[in-house]
């Protein structure tokens, strides 16, 4: 398999395998699919949530910062939820189960890596200037998954619903991809107003 997944911290697959056994944390998760099922619930496929914050134009390798590790929340053959976690000053804790789009997607993405030639480290990468949430594929498969550098040569698949102009799970390189995504968060400049510039004094 291509794929190296990362092994989440401890803590983290604990405080979620401690939320699944919760019944007042299934009760009050707002996934009803979580709730209806019978059977075995188990957290799988762990991925690093990463954050891009800002995107900058001529930027080759932006930073991004880790904000969590998300698992897909098993029942059988297929995913009825996720839990997201995040680092709390006592480590890392549960923060919340969810369901919707983006995890029918993420699976949909994983399983195409899956069947890629290259080698990638699978990463969930968050864009909230575009309310975007792509498979990142870093090409250092021995890489820290906590590390938050995009290397160009990295592999974005945007999943469903992708933005507008951006075409869900057709995977770009980050050199691709980047200058495409510029364009959509920088305002175009504002038209000049005539007699304003250059009237005279």
């Amino acid at each position: 398999m291509p794929l190296h997944v990362s092994p989440a911290p401890a803590p983290a697959l604990r405080s979620v395998l401690a939320a699944l056994g919760s019944p007042t944390a299934v009760r009050e998760a707002h996934t009803p699919a979580l709730r209806s099922v019978q059977g075995s619930l188990s957290p799988e496929l762990p991925l690093p949530v990463h954050v891009l914050d800002r995107i900058l134009p001529d930027e080759a390798a932006p930073r991004t910062r880790l904000a969590g590790w998300r698992f897909l929340i098993r029942n059988g053959d297929r995913a009825v939820a996720a839990a997201d976690t995040m680092l709390t000053p006592d480590g890392w804790a549960f923060s919340h189960f969810f369901e919707g789009p983006y995890i029918v997607s993420t699976e949909l993405a994983v399983r195409q890596a899956e069947s890629a030639a290259t080698h990638y480290q699978p990463r969930l990468l968050s864009v909230p200037e575009l309310y975007m949430l792509t498979l990142w594929l870093h090409n250092d498969t021995e890489a820290d998954a906590g590390g938050g550098t995009l290397d160009p040569a990295d592999v974005l698949v945007p999943l469903a619903p992708a933005p507008p102009g951006i075409t869900a799970h057709l995977p770009h390189r980050v050199a691709d991809l980047l200058p495409v995504m510029t364009l959509r968060v920088t305002p175009a400049p504002a038209p000049e107003l005539p007699g304003l510039l250059g009237s005279p004094a």
